[in-house]
């Protein structure tokens, strides 16, 4: 059936505000927006109606989601049920990509004036038979649906590389960061950061991103919790508008998610993190992961995606030694702008071995308490204002617990830390378990010596010394005698 060349004013511009009418309340405001508003419609010599998007991601994606819908609707419509199809057109100021012997109809705007309903809108110009979509930019208007700025958490200033201790636990992670920060490629993507609570993933996140934004504003740095991303995509499918969310998300230069294994055992999140994921991969962008857990352990997560997170560079942070919670000390109290005992750091770094957060928070108490009721801080002020935090971990490690867990690494008797045995296979052990026991407890040395089979003080001094020197000396024992270290502290 031929069409004259007054068709598509006649009846496809009604009809198609009549079938946008429709699709808008089905689909929602956003997704019409995003999804319906950008077509234009044009009628071929042969009848029939084609649906123009202006990109070829944007007309795959309405085949995939949208098209048997649109379908429906307009053949439902349309008294001629005229095929519609689905292409690439977005018309420059030349018109070249309106197709030849038709006029492109614009999809209405109806959150700017909802027309009434079969009523066709008035002719944007003398000689048109109907309105052109014209690209935003040309217009000279802002673009009706712009690009949204990436939904990020706000970044502690605190959190810099400056203000990062360093000490064995955490150089290679330490050293990781700053790699990803200084370099705007490197080797490894993603870059993903694991261990315990309080050990500083969070602060090495947020040290990333304040090194980029200041060194490089022009990258776009997006940093959240997984806690967030799961919340704006389950937004996002609440208001049918995910094209947002994924533009969102799929648009920037470096995307940080802390505490990803909250991700764990929500599919739907899950199967959109992974595609996010591969998107950045595939453009060349980094990410930056951090859980408390290496990607192997996280259970709940499915093989494909564990399989992407360990994909790049792991960096653990392991639990922390004396001699980095001492540093932290010092750095806090420097921070704080308070000179502090050296006897009462020493005391604190031996007694709260669980992880820097909570030395950090109770040096902190100390020195407020000091500067509320004005008492100098000493090692007995110290004992009274953290008691709670002392008991705590007093519970936690004893001599007869480092003992055990010694002999369970190197195989041999309980019994043998009190016997006389002098066998090497014998006795550095038992001098590993008194060194972790002088550096663990706050058991004197004599009562030490006691426990293993009333050894005198200097055999524990010797001991110390002893597995001290060879710590320094051998990188592979002083490994062995840290593990052991961080058994005893989780």
């Amino acid at each position: 059936m031929g069409m004259d060349a007054t068709a598509p004013e006649l009846d496809i511009k009604p009809l198609w505000t009549r079938v946008s009418q429709h699709l808008r309340r089905e689909f929602g405001p956003a997704a019409y927006k995003s999804w319906v508003q950008p077509m234009v419609v044009t009628v071929q010599a042969d009848g029939a109606v084609s649906l123009g998007l202006p990109t070829r991601f944007m007309r795959d994606w309405v085949l995939t989601h949208y098209a048997d819908r649109i379908r429906d609707i307009w053949l439902a419509a349309d008294p001629l049920q005229r095929p519609i199809g689905f292409d690439v057109a977005a018309p420059d100021a030349a018109g070249a990509a309106a197709p030849a012997g038709s006029d492109a109809i614009a999809t209405p705007d109806l959150d700017a004036a909802e027309p009434t309903t079969g009523a066709p809108a008035p002719a944007a110009g003398a000689g048109r038979t109907g309105p052109r979509l014209v690209p935003a930019a040309a217009r000279g208007e802002p673009d009706p649906t712009p690009a949204r700025e990436v939904v990020g958490a706000p970044l502690d200033p605190r959190y810099t590389f400056d203000t990062f201790v360093t000490g064995k636990p955490n150089e290679f992670a330490y050293a990781a960061a700053k790699r990803v920060a200084e370099s705007e490629r490197v080797s490894f993507n993603p870059l993903f950061l694991y261990g315990g609570v309080g050990l500083g993933k969070t602060h090495l996140m947020h040290a990333i991103a304040h090194h980029i934004r200041t060194s490089d504003p022009n990258r776009n740095v997006a940093y959240l919790s997984a806690e967030k991303f799961m919340y704006s995509f389950i937004r996002a499918l609440r208001m049918h508008d995910t094209i947002s969310f994924k533009e969102q998300f799929r648009s920037v230069d470096v995307l940080m998610i802390d505490d990803v294994q909250f991700i764990s055992g929500k599919d739907s999140t899950q199967e959109e993190f992974f595609h996010t994921f591969n998107a950045l991969v595939d453009q060349g962008r980094q990410i930056v992961l951090s859980a408390d857990k290496s990607p192997n352990d996280l259970e709940e997560i499915g093989n494909r995606l564990r399989s992407r997170l360990a994909m790049g560079l792991v960096a653990d942070l392991h639990p922390t030694t004396y001699e980095l919670r001492l540093g932290i000390l010092a750095s806090k109290a420097e921070q704080l702008g308070v000179e502090v005992p050296p006897k009462v750091l020493e005391f604190i770094a031996h007694k709260i071995v669980s992880n820097g957060r909570e030395v950090e928070g109770a040096l902190t108490r100390l020195v407020a308490h000091a500067q509320l009721v004005g008492r100098p801080i000493t090692l007995d002020t110290t004992r009274e204002v953290l008691h709670d935090l002392l008991r705590a971990h007093d519970r936690r490690i004893t001599i007869e617990e480092i003992q055990k867990k010694v002999a369970e690494h190197y195989n041999i008797r309980i019994a043998d830390m009190s016997s006389a045995r002098r066998s090497r296979a014998v006795a550095r052990p038992r001098q590993v378990a008194m060194y972790l026991s002088k550096q663990l407890t706050q058991r004197s040395l004599p009562e030490i010596g006691r426990k293993f089979g009333g050894r005198d003080h200097t055999t524990v001094m010797h001991a110390v010394k002893k597995i001290e020197e060879l710590c320094g000396t051998d990188a592979g024992f002083a490994e062995d005698v840290d593990l052991l270290r961080r058994m005893l502290e989780t």
